[in-house]
């Protein structure tokens, strides 16, 4: 605006010493148009331009020094033929003797057809650098006459303006970028305005068509209010200011939007300050009021101010400006509000005191951006409650097809597994992977992301789990994403995790810790839509890592270790009283008169450690305590298809009550015998698909037989057997 100001006083300094010299040429009663030549070198010499006159000139005489100027054109005198402006015709009228009292009094000005062409070339040097300057080249000035004087003016009263209005028609404006190749218009300008007095209020209508080419956009725009100016205080004021239009190109993707803006304008120079209030903005279905002010304008520029926006459905307004939202729940973002102060400088701003409805969610604290140009957030937020699964896009075609597969896989193995009897063949290992191959990590945009974010919320719903009372804490920086603190309470329990992610290798690098406490374990499986096989209260602590972009990479290539403790827990539909009992009732040589009562098995607690090696977990010292028994197991999960592989022994702790059926009656002879199980296939089956192993069987068969044959042995032959004897006959037969 400031170069567009200069050019414009340049231009009107110009006219005004054309109109100078055809006074001179008026008071000796000549025809201007016979002196265009002098005219020229006039403005040559004295205004430094080059001015180019194809039209007549129109001129009358004392009290109105009117002048009309038609097909004129204005140039650069470094580039006399590259004019800078043009236009039709200019008209104006001038009372003389007011401009002895340095006052200018003008009737209507009118404009018509300008067209004003701004260049900056590959070297960064605009044309309108070269407006009032002597050509390089000129040779000194010869003769008599002194050399002008490059003294400034001394200060004095500025001109009084009058001017009745000034009406410009189909002007035009074009600004040329070469060394970065972008352009800016504003086409088919038309301009109007009241009598224009300094310090009274002043009329002004303005309509254009801006456009750009990168992006290509296009606007349609009028703006209308009043202005008021002093320039002795250098104080402007656009009073009652209204602003409407619509903009289409690129950034719209093809979509139209309808703004409106208004409110009352303050520019004071000499207090480098400004002010927008009763601000009014509108764009399609957005509607915001606010106050801005600035301060510094002389240097750095600091805004301050307030900005309230009416809710709105957000995702119904994001789709009309072109830039629609992933797929969400339905409903999600259709009620979104904002109340915030606002502070920043050209090159950041921040909402503080921010207070932000989204849906059914509260948050109030900080949102910032500290630095545009490198995207530097920081975000300090807290909110009620949350639901962020109505936000995440749904799975993809891929992810849901593996899933259903996968399902298809388990229901299959679920339909052979007859855990009430245990006599069907084991359940075949699975092969279906029900990770997804699709893309998650969105590595553009984490390597230039700049973050720093602190939010609590009071209830958290994420992957379907209610968390209370949830923390997160995360920092980006340099394609570094970390993870300072995930943390909450869970189902009574609670949960922490921190980590990173580094998007820079080839292949994203996860990193994981995590620590959950006496959290029920079968309510994370429900909220995950699995049906849970066993119960209890979780405590687990875990180390992995794993690289890739996508679900089943990052599963295949997991690598780490844990530990887990399940307490005051239940293997549903799996009672392992019956496997026992079938077992017992083998090597009794007995029949069982008919199943047990109970489906399920209770125990005390389950626990183990895991080594993940490229997603496989290796499980080799699982416990179970279970009243009476005690169940050791040693195997295999395998993550990549969600599978185990485990054999699994019940020791008989001596518990000798009676049992339901007299064919599993517990006697001193199965005291610390292991009965083996076999369970393989899909996890979500759990103790389901354990067997009785039968080959392990036989072994512990021929034990008990030794057992009871010394057990024998020791009635008949009584102390007439030595210690020794007893020994090497009870080593014997338990080889």
């Amino acid at each position: 605006m400031k170069a567009f100001g200069k050019i414009l006083g340049l231009v009107l300094l110009g006219l005004l010493l054309i109109i100078v010299a055809l006074g001179f040429a008026l008071s000796h009663l000549f025809d201007p148009n016979d002196y265009k030549d002098e005219i020229r070198q006039i403005a040559r010499d004295k205004a430094h331009i080059e001015l180019t006159l194809n039209g007549d000139i129109g001129w009358s005489l004392f009290p109105w020094l009117g002048l009309e100027l038609h097909d004129a054109s204005v140039a650069t005198l470094a580039a006399p033929t590259q004019p800078f402006a043009d236009l039709q015709m200019l008209g104006l009228s001038v009372r003389v003797l007011p401009l002895l009292r340095k006052e200018v009094q003008m009737s209507d000005v009118r404009v018509e057809g300008l067209n004003l062409r701004l260049t900056r070339d590959k070297d960064g040097h605009g044309n309108w650098q070269d407006i009032g300057k002597p050509a390089t080249a000129a040779a000194p000035t010869t003769g008599t006459e002194p050399a002008a004087s490059n003294k400034p003016e001394s200060a004095g009263q500025p001109l009084k303006l009058d001017i009745d209005s000034l009406t410009v028609n189909n002007a035009r404006v074009e600004y040329n970028d070469e060394q970065s190749g972008k352009q800016f218009s504003a086409e088919s300008i038309q301009l109007s305005t009241g009598p224009v007095h300094e310090a009274t209020s002043i009329p002004v209508k303005l309509t254009a068509f801006l456009g750009t080419n990168q992006p290509v956009m296009r606007v349609k725009t009028e703006v209308d209010g009043k202005l008021r100016f002093d320039r002795v205080l250098k104080r402007y004021q656009f009073e009652d200011m209204k602003v409407t239009g619509e903009a289409s190109g690129e950034p719209l993707q093809g979509k139209t939007m309808t703004f409106a803006a208004q409110g009352q304008i303050l520019v004071d120079l000499a207090a480098n300050v400004a002010e927008w209030s009763s601000l009014k903005i509108s764009a399609n279905q957005l509607r915001a009021l606010g106050e801005f002010k600035a301060n510094s304008l002389d240097t750095t520029p600091q805004i301050s101010g307030g900005l309230s926006i009416a809710q709105l459905d957000l995702a119904r307004f994001l789709d009309s400006i072109g830039h629609p939202l992933p797929a969400m729940a339905p409903n999600s973002l259709s009620k979104v509000e904002l109340v915030s102060r606002l502070s920043g400088t050209p090159s950041s701003v921040t909402f503080d005191e921010l207070n932000l409805k989204v849906d059914d969610s509260t948050f109030t604290g900080l949102v910032a951006i500290d630095d545009f140009a490198k995207q530097a957030v920081r975000i300090q937020l807290k909110g009620d409650t949350f639901d962020a699964d109505r936000y995440m896009p749904p799975k993809s075609a891929e992810a849901s097809s593996a899933s259903v597969a996968r399902k298809a896989e388990v229901q299959s193995s679920e339909a052979g597994a007859l855990a009430a009897s245990g006599d069907t063949p084991l359940p075949e290992a699975p092969t279906k992977s029900g990770w997804s191959t699709a893309r998650i990590i969105p590595v553009t945009r984490l390597k230039a992301l700049d973050l720093n974010a602190d939010i609590s919320f009071g209830q958290l719903t994420l992957s379907k789990l209610p968390i209370q009372n949830a923390v997160l804490k995360a920092n980006s920086k340099a394609g570094v994403l970390t993870l300072e603190n995930l943390s909450g309470n869970l189902y009574k329990g609670s949960f922490a995790a921190n980590g990173s992610l580094d998007v820079q290798p080839m292949l994203p690098v996860v990193k994981l810790q995590t620590r959950i406490t006496n959290v029920p374990v079968e309510k994370i499986l429900q909220s995950q839509g699995q049906k849970p096989p066993v119960t209890g209260l979780l405590t687990l602590n875990s180390n992995v890592t794993g690289s890739g972009n996508s679900q089943s990479a990052l599963i295949s290539s997991l690598n780490g270790t844990a530990s887990f403790m399940l307490n005051d827990g239940v293997l549903l539909n799996a009672n392992l009283e019956q496997q026992l009992c079938k077992g017992i009732s083998v090597l009794n040589r007995k029949t069982l008169s008919g199943a047990p009562l109970g489906k399920d098995t209770p125990f005390k607690e389950l626990k183990g450690t895991l080594v993940f090696r490229n997603g496989v977990a290796s499980n080799p010292d699982m416990i179970v305590r279970i009243p009476g028994l005690s169940v050791k197991g040693d195997g295999d999960i395998d993550l990549r298809v969600l599978g185990m592989d485990y054999r699994i022994g019940i020791i008989i702790e001596g518990d000798t009550r009676a049992m339901p059926d007299p064919a599993c009656q517990v006697g001193k002879n199965f005291v610390g015998i292991e009965l083996p199980l076999r369970c393989r296939g899909p996890l979500e089956l759990g103790a389901k698909a354990c067997r009785l192993d039968k080959e392990g069987l036989g072994k512990v068969a021929a034990k008990v037989a030794g057992n009871k044959l010394t057990d024998k042995l020791e009635e008949k032959l009584g102390d007439k057997v030595s210690p020794e004897l007893k020994n090497a006959l009870k080593g014997l037969f338990n080889r």
